[in-house]
């Protein structure tokens, strides 16, 4: 690492700067270009305040508790394919699936319409995309800032989606 050279250059990484030449400082800084990230910093910091003064224990029972709605409203619609374990210890707090013909990008623009944001893709999993036999899944996450209430209004949009590719005429 002494004989490497900097891909940066910029402060905290320069000891000396004269008319003619510059030397780097010993490592680590020989390789910190730039200034620090010192808001991005202060900002994990008060996140991870935040989040321990809640108690990942609450975070884990409230995520659990939303997946465990998700997967009984999701689970009652007809042609809903829902992707993963249904045991709630095996779960995060996403939910994969996909409504039958109803491509999931347009799912997710139907339900961008209704203010409900979800992924639609193949989420850089290609080789799974294959082994499921699907071109593409929806996706919704859920958090600590989610509510029951957003996952009703997720299912309602699911279910006006489904009505509408169906009554559509496709050519």
């Amino acid at each position: 690492m002494e004989k490497m050279s900097p891909y940066e250059f910029g402060g905290e990484r320069i000891d000396f700067v004269g008319l003619y030449d510059s030397t780097r400082k010993e490592l680590s800084w020989k390789f910190e270009g730039g200034t620090p990230i010192i808001a991005g910093a202060i900002g994990l910091g008060a996140a991870i305040d935040f989040l321990e003064q809640i108690g990942l224990e609450q975070i884990s029972l409230h995520e659990k508790k939303l997946i465990n709605h998700a997967l009984e409203q999701l689970s009652a619609i007809e042609g809903m394919s829902i992707y993963g374990p249904t045991q709630l210890d095996k779960r995060s707090g996403l939910i994969t699936f996909n409504v039958d013909n109803v491509h999931p990008h347009d799912l997710s623009t139907v339900l961008d319409s209704e203010g409900i944001a979800i992924r639609a893709g193949h989420h850089c999993c290609q080789p799974l995309m294959k082994w499921l036999n699907v071109s593409a899944t929806a996706r919704a996450s859920f958090y600590l800032y989610n509510t029951e209430d957003d996952i009703d209004l997720l299912v309602a949009a699911t279910k006006k989606a489904k009505v509408y590719f169906e009554d559509s005429i496709f050519i």
